[in-house]
Protein backbone atom coordinates (compact mmCIF):
# COMPACT_ATOMS: atom_id res chain seq x y z
CA UNK A 1 0.00 0.00 0.00
CA UNK A 2 2.93 2.21 0.70
CA UNK A 3 4.13 1.76 -2.86
CA UNK A 4 0.69 2.67 -4.12
CA UNK A 5 0.61 5.84 -1.99
CA UNK A 6 4.10 6.76 -3.17
CA UNK A 7 3.02 6.34 -6.79
CA UNK A 8 -0.05 8.52 -6.26
CA UNK A 9 2.05 11.17 -4.51
CA UNK A 10 4.63 11.17 -7.30
CA UNK A 11 1.88 11.37 -9.91
CA UNK A 12 0.31 14.37 -8.17
CA UNK A 13 3.73 15.99 -7.86
CA UNK A 14 4.30 15.41 -11.61
CA UNK A 15 0.93 16.95 -12.49
CA UNK A 16 1.74 19.96 -10.33
CA UNK A 17 5.11 20.40 -12.05
CA UNK A 18 3.50 20.08 -15.49
CA UNK A 19 0.79 22.62 -14.56
CA UNK A 20 3.43 25.03 -13.31
CA UNK A 21 5.45 24.58 -16.50
CA UNK A 22 2.39 25.31 -18.66
CA UNK A 23 1.51 28.47 -16.74
CA UNK A 24 4.94 29.93 -17.47
CA UNK A 25 4.72 29.45 -21.26
CA UNK A 26 4.95 32.66 -23.37
CA UNK A 27 3.54 33.13 -26.86
CA UNK A 28 4.28 36.04 -29.15
CA UNK A 29 2.50 37.57 -32.12
CA UNK A 30 1.69 40.90 -33.66
CA UNK A 31 -1.12 43.33 -34.38
CA UNK A 32 -1.37 44.66 -37.90
CA UNK A 33 -2.56 48.23 -38.37
CA UNK A 34 -3.65 49.95 -41.55
CA UNK A 35 -5.27 53.13 -42.81
CA UNK A 36 -6.44 53.62 -46.38
CA UNK A 37 -6.62 57.20 -47.60
CA UNK A 38 -8.60 58.13 -50.68
CA UNK A 39 -8.19 61.31 -52.69
CA UNK A 40 -10.51 64.09 -51.62
CA UNK A 41 -11.14 67.79 -52.08
CA UNK A 42 -12.71 70.64 -50.18
CA UNK A 43 -14.58 73.49 -51.81
CA UNK A 44 -14.50 76.72 -49.82
CA UNK A 45 -13.45 74.69 -46.76
CA UNK A 46 -16.24 72.10 -46.95
CA UNK A 47 -15.95 68.48 -48.07
CA UNK A 48 -18.52 66.12 -49.48
CA UNK A 49 -19.57 64.49 -52.70
CA UNK A 50 -22.65 66.51 -53.69
CA UNK A 51 -24.51 69.68 -52.87
CA UNK A 52 -21.35 71.69 -52.22
CA UNK A 53 -21.51 75.48 -52.31
CA UNK A 54 -19.05 76.68 -54.97
CA UNK A 55 -19.87 80.29 -54.13
CA UNK A 56 -22.12 83.11 -55.27
CA UNK A 57 -21.98 85.63 -58.09
CA UNK A 58 -23.67 88.86 -57.04
CA UNK A 59 -23.97 91.56 -59.68
CA UNK A 60 -25.17 94.00 -57.03
CA UNK A 61 -27.98 96.51 -57.49
CA UNK A 62 -28.40 98.53 -60.68
CA UNK A 63 -31.17 100.55 -62.24
CA UNK A 64 -33.24 98.85 -64.95
CA UNK A 65 -31.50 100.94 -67.63
CA UNK A 66 -27.99 99.62 -66.85
CA UNK A 67 -25.59 98.72 -69.65
CA UNK A 68 -23.29 96.27 -67.85
CA UNK A 69 -22.91 94.92 -64.34
CA UNK A 70 -19.96 92.88 -63.15
CA UNK A 71 -19.18 90.61 -60.23
CA UNK A 72 -16.93 87.82 -59.01
CA UNK A 73 -17.80 84.39 -57.65
CA UNK A 74 -17.08 84.57 -53.94
CA UNK A 75 -16.78 81.61 -51.59
CA UNK A 76 -18.17 81.30 -48.08
CA UNK A 77 -15.63 83.61 -46.40
CA UNK A 78 -16.07 86.44 -48.91
CA UNK A 79 -12.91 85.57 -50.86
CA UNK A 80 -12.57 83.93 -54.25
CA UNK A 81 -13.57 80.31 -54.79
CA UNK A 82 -11.08 78.03 -52.96
CA UNK A 83 -10.26 74.42 -53.90
CA UNK A 84 -8.13 72.22 -51.62
CA UNK A 85 -7.37 68.70 -52.88
CA UNK A 86 -5.16 65.83 -51.81
CA UNK A 87 -1.52 66.12 -52.81
CA UNK A 88 -0.76 64.53 -56.14
CA UNK A 89 -4.19 65.11 -57.66
CA UNK A 90 -4.79 67.42 -60.61
CA UNK A 91 -8.27 68.91 -60.16
CA UNK A 92 -10.45 70.27 -62.94
CA UNK A 93 -13.54 72.39 -62.52
CA UNK A 94 -16.32 72.00 -65.10
CA UNK A 95 -18.84 74.82 -65.22
CA UNK A 96 -22.02 73.25 -66.55
CA UNK A 97 -25.20 74.90 -67.70
CA UNK A 98 -27.50 77.17 -65.78
CA UNK A 99 -31.25 77.00 -65.38
CA UNK A 100 -31.94 79.59 -68.12
CA UNK A 101 -29.14 79.23 -70.67
CA UNK A 102 -29.90 80.62 -74.10
CA UNK A 103 -33.09 82.42 -73.01
CA UNK A 104 -31.80 85.88 -73.90
CA UNK A 105 -29.58 87.14 -76.69
CA UNK A 106 -26.42 88.95 -75.66
CA UNK A 107 -25.02 86.24 -73.38
CA UNK A 108 -24.57 82.49 -73.05
CA UNK A 109 -26.44 82.40 -69.77
CA UNK A 110 -29.44 84.29 -68.42
CA UNK A 111 -30.78 85.58 -65.13
CA UNK A 112 -34.56 85.18 -64.79
CA UNK A 113 -37.06 87.28 -62.83
CA UNK A 114 -39.56 84.42 -62.42
CA UNK A 115 -42.13 86.08 -64.70
CA UNK A 116 -40.99 86.35 -68.30
CA UNK A 117 -37.88 88.52 -68.33
CA UNK A 118 -34.22 87.58 -68.75
CA UNK A 119 -30.89 89.39 -68.34
CA UNK A 120 -28.08 87.86 -70.40
CA UNK A 121 -24.68 87.25 -68.80
CA UNK A 122 -21.44 85.34 -69.22
CA UNK A 123 -18.71 83.93 -66.98
CA UNK A 124 -14.99 84.60 -67.44
CA UNK A 125 -11.68 83.45 -65.98
CA UNK A 126 -10.26 86.99 -66.04
CA UNK A 127 -11.35 90.32 -64.61
CA UNK A 128 -11.01 91.94 -68.06
CA UNK A 129 -13.79 89.66 -69.39
CA UNK A 130 -11.80 88.37 -72.35
CA UNK A 131 -11.59 84.62 -71.48
CA UNK A 132 -15.17 83.35 -71.55
CA UNK A 133 -16.22 80.17 -69.75
CA UNK A 134 -18.73 78.52 -72.03
CA UNK A 135 -21.34 76.01 -70.99
CA UNK A 136 -19.44 72.86 -69.95
CA UNK A 137 -16.27 74.98 -69.86
CA UNK A 138 -13.32 73.41 -68.06
CA UNK A 139 -10.90 75.21 -65.74
CA UNK A 140 -7.71 73.17 -65.23
CA UNK A 141 -6.01 73.69 -61.89
CA UNK A 142 -2.36 73.02 -61.10
CA UNK A 143 -1.35 69.70 -59.56
CA UNK A 144 -2.28 69.89 -55.89
CA UNK A 145 0.41 70.17 -53.25
CA UNK A 146 -2.08 70.03 -50.38
CA UNK A 147 -2.44 73.82 -50.31
CA UNK A 148 -5.72 75.52 -51.27
CA UNK A 149 -5.86 76.98 -54.78
CA UNK A 150 -7.80 80.14 -55.62
CA UNK A 151 -10.07 79.96 -58.65
CA UNK A 152 -11.20 83.32 -60.00
CA UNK A 153 -14.49 83.36 -61.88
CA UNK A 154 -15.97 86.67 -62.97
CA UNK A 155 -19.35 87.55 -64.43
CA UNK A 156 -20.67 90.30 -66.65
CA UNK A 157 -24.38 90.93 -67.18
CA UNK A 158 -25.60 93.02 -70.11
CA UNK A 159 -28.59 95.33 -69.87
CA UNK A 160 -31.23 95.58 -72.56
CA UNK A 161 -34.25 97.81 -73.18
CA UNK A 162 -37.55 97.07 -71.50
CA UNK A 163 -36.32 95.23 -68.41
CA UNK A 164 -38.70 95.72 -65.49
CA UNK A 165 -37.43 96.18 -61.95
CA UNK A 166 -37.13 92.95 -59.98
CA UNK A 167 -34.72 90.31 -58.72
CA UNK A 168 -33.16 88.13 -61.42
CA UNK A 169 -31.47 84.82 -60.55
CA UNK A 170 -29.86 81.73 -62.05
CA UNK A 171 -28.29 78.53 -60.72
CA UNK A 172 -25.30 76.98 -62.46
CA UNK A 173 -24.14 73.37 -61.96
CA UNK A 174 -20.44 72.85 -61.24
CA UNK A 175 -18.38 69.66 -61.10
CA UNK A 176 -14.98 69.14 -59.52
CA UNK A 177 -12.98 66.19 -60.83
CA UNK A 178 -9.71 65.11 -59.25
Amino acid sequence: MRTFATRIGLSLLGLTLVSSAQAATTVTGQITSSLTLISSCQVNGAGGSSGLNFGALNFGTADSLFTTATGQVLGGGGGALSILCSSGTTPTLTVRGGAHDGQSSGGTRALYDGVANYVPYDLYTDAGHSQIIGINGVINLAASTGVAQTVNIYGQAVGKPGLPAGTYTDTISVELTF
